[in-house]
């Protein structure tokens, strides 16, 4: 059905999405209509619904594809402003890492696998590659986990002085590298693998070791420590 192009304050109080998300069930409203509850409020000549409907045609009326959005997508709808698309990812990111914990709950690393499923959870809508680091203590219980760096569609810049920083700022013991491969591919480059050699080696000088570096992907992941690679 055609949302009404007219306020949102202005329709009858059993249509207004704020009422029914709070009166009926959530589940009852359809995903433009909760998009337009974080909009809060529409543009000349169309209702926040109207917005939502828009966003929701922009990504094919697919949830998937609506998570990959940014924000200079989102503002190619005329009354979608960086507000509104701040407001949207925003409630995008705290899906995505309610999400991811309930694989793991970061309290202490037993296999490549949680944290491999941790991590696709939180990049996997990422366009471009991001390197994360895990820093843990001598029992591999999370101490703090860090987005290094965020680079183009191949390759992302990590450097090893800010790790190893971070490191001895935390009192980091271990650390588990991360990072994603937009393309699918899960095949460590040889860039991968001379930038895990760096890591590996500027650790050292302090007594800290890197247990793994995983590459996520959509498709996977790939373990260092499980192919004997580090």
């Amino acid at each position: 059905m055609q949302a009404k192009n007219y306020p949102i304050k202005d329709w009858d109080k059993e249509d207004q999405p704020r009422e029914k998300f709070l009166r009926k069930n959530p589940m009852d409203l359809s995903n433009a209509e909760l998009l337009a509850i974080l909009f809060t409020n529409g543009h000349i000549g169309i209702s926040a619904v109207g917005l939502g409907q828009e966003l929701m045609r922009l990504a094919n009326n697919n949830l998937n594809n609506l998570f990959k959005l940014n924000a200079v997508d989102m503002t190619q709808i005329r009354g979608i402003g960086e507000a509104k698309a701040a407001i949207i990812m925003a409630a995008f990111e705290l899906g995505r890492r309610r999400h991811a914990l309930e694989s793991f709950d970061r309290s202490i690393v037993t296999s490549s696998q949680d944290v491999a499923n941790y991590m696709r959870t939180l990049l996997r809508d990422k366009y471009s590659e991001v390197f994360a680091v895990l820093y843990l203590s001598v029992s591999n219980r999370v101490k703090h986990f860090a987005i290094i760096s965020e680079g183009g569609m191949t390759a992302t810049i990590a450097d090893p002085r800010l790790i190893i920083k971070k490191a001895l700022e935390v009192n980091a013991i271990n650390l588990i590298l991360c990072h994603n491969h937009p393309s699918g591919s899960l095949q460590p480059s040889a860039a991968d693998q001379l930038l895990t050699r760096k890591i590996k080696e500027a650790a050292k000088l302090f007594d800290i070791s890197v247990l793994d570096h995983l590459i996520v992907s959509e498709e996977g992941y790939f373990s260092f420590a499980d192919e004997a690679m580090l």
